[in-house]
């Protein structure tokens, strides 16, 4: 392969990767201006109605992020097919089907609300009313957010990461100006900011709608028909995406568990794993903007039956990936606790930091495999050997976990968390030795 070849592929994946970064970066913007906003109204509830309410429709979207990743990966194929029928199908499959899912939750918003807020999250009465507040409002998001997560992922999978940048930065600009105003101008509280927020939503989807309807609409003339509702396709598609919910319920329950095992130990301890959490998270933004990139190529270049490039970007793509990795693990080295003390001046904590930190450095060069390999699996809609990889995972997890609680505590916490995180890499690098086609001289 030339040495330009080359050049195009690095290019073609930093084209999908920063702008993906940038869009990842800026979603937990929405909450940090939401506890911004509601921290200077005088009473601590407010942040705890915030957090708990953002906290509940985060698992609930996070559940079914099947909708952005399976559409994703399907899109990209067909848009390396050059099958621009099957590419307009997918559009109005993927936002019919959160549509249908978000009219559920609506539907059952009730049940949802009364069983979260009282076998699951417990918190006192106040806090519980305010919370209740806020989901009543913010629930009414739903279809915008599971309508926006299709059209995210097929944005993705026609190679276009800056869409989804415009879109999540315009969210923000709205909710910011929203939310400032009602709470500030008319007096309002946690009614302001669950209205901001549910006003930035809708902005975010009928934008992306505008968005596709200028580039894509009026070129190819898409056109609904009955082959939008074949049932071959939608099985396809239900098949797929089922394989990424049991994922996502495997990764939420691991996640879940992290730090209801840290709470269970103390409040430091709860801080302190909350606090080293943080750096994964910056690295989990920065390895997801990548797997973003690997989900539209590899499909692309499976679809297109190109196997040489796919290969040649696997292997740039975890170039990429472990170079990020020794940089972010030194970064973390020299100046992790300094980062921490920006988050927190409670000196007890950062104190406490120190005994395990060094798990936290261990991170980028323990998970980065499993980030890129997500999306490589994604895009080449290999998603059963996905969820076997992440059940194995899961199940090291808690076995690591309760055969070491009792003598090593939050250590075996963390080294359950990094092992979850390594053999997800091992088991996908063993898998895609066999859902990858071989390399061909083409």
């Amino acid at each position: 392969m030339t040495a330009a070849r080359q050049t195009s592929i690095s290019y073609r994946i930093l084209q999908i990767a920063l702008p993906s970064i940038i869009s990842n970066i800026t979603v937990p913007l929405l909450g940090l201006v939401d506890v911004a906003i509601v921290g200077h109204l005088g009473s601590p509830a407010y942040i705890g109605a915030i957090a708990i309410g953002g906290m509940l429709f985060n698992i609930i979207y996070w559940i079914f992020g099947f909708l952005r990743m399976g559409t994703s990966g399907m899109t990209s194929q067909a848009y390396g097919q050059r099958n621009l029928h099957e590419v307009g199908y997918l559009f109005f499959r993927s936002i019919g089907v959160g549509l249908l899912i978000a009219t559920g939750l609506l539907l059952l918003q009730y049940p949802i609300r009364l069983f979260t807020l009282t076998y699951i999250i417990h918190t006192t009465p106040e806090i519980a009313q305010l919370a209740t507040r806020y989901f009543n409002i913010c629930i009414w998001g739903a279809p915008a957010t599971l309508g926006l997560y299709g059209l995210t992922g097929w944005f993705i999978g026609m190679q276009n990461s800056r869409f989804p940048m415009y879109i999540a930065l315009a969210q923000n600009c709205v909710n910011i100006l929203v939310s400032l105003s009602l709470v500030y101008l008319f007096n309002m509280t946690v009614e302001g900011v669950a209205l901001g927020t549910l006003i930035a939503q809708y902005v975010g989807f009928f934008f992306g709608l505008g968005l596709w309807l200028r580039k894509y609409n009026r070129r190819q003339r898409f056109r609904l028909n009955r082959e939008i509702i074949n049932t071959q396709a939608l099985y396809r598609f239900f098949n797929l995406n089922k394989d990424i919910f049991l994922r996502t319920l495997c990764l939420v329950s691991v996640t879940l568990f992290f730090t209801s095992a840290g709470a269970a130990q103390g409040e430091v301890i709860l801080a302190v794993n909350t606090l080293l959490m943080q750096l994964f998270t910056l690295f989990s933004y920065i390895m997801d903007g990548f797997a973003y990139a690997a989900e539209a190529l590899t499909g692309r270049y499976i679809g297109a039956r190109n196997d040489r490039a796919l290969h040649q970007m696997i292997r740039k793509l975890f170039l990429w990936g472990f170079y990020l990795s020794v940089a972010f693990t030194l970064a973390y080295a020299v100046g992790g606790t300094s980062f921490l003390k920006l988050l927190s001046d409670d000196m007890t904590v950062i104190h406490a930091t120190k005994e395990y930190f060094y798990w936290a450095t261990i991170i980028p060069l323990a998970g980065f495999a499993a980030f890129l390999w997500d999306g490589v699996f994604i895009g080449a809609t290999a998603t059963r050997p996905m969820l076997y990889s992440m059940f194995v995972a899961s199940a090291l997890f808690f076995g690591i976990y309760y055969g070491g609680c009792q003598r090593y505590a939050n250590h075996a916490l963390w080294l359950a968390f990094i092992s979850y995180l390594f053999i997800r890499g091992v088991m996908q690098t063993f898998y895609s030795r066999k859902i990858l086609p071989q390399k061909t001289n083409r």
